[in-house]
């Protein structure tokens, strides 16, 4: 499914980083989205919004998929 979001909308070169870090990446390169931390096994909601990014980081709270809207 294409989106029509404005602005970057993946960021695979975050994989592995400190989710902190991720987020304040994310939130720099398109200040458009709000980058919310979600950790490994929670439940989000699944709509797509152009302001939003799950950034999911593991007990460690490393980033272990691609952060990107939708």
């Amino acid at each position: 499914m294409a989106t029509q979001c404005e602005g970057k909308s993946s960021w695979p070169e975050l994989l592995g980083k400190q989710g902190t870090v991720a987020e304040e990446t994310i939130e720099q390169e398109n200040p458009l989205v709000n980058a919310v931390i979600v950790p490994e096994g929670s439940v989000v909601i699944q709509d797509v919004r152009c302001d939003r990014v799950w950034v999911w980081v593991d007990k460690n709270g490393i980033v272990y998929k691609v952060p990107r809207i939708g």
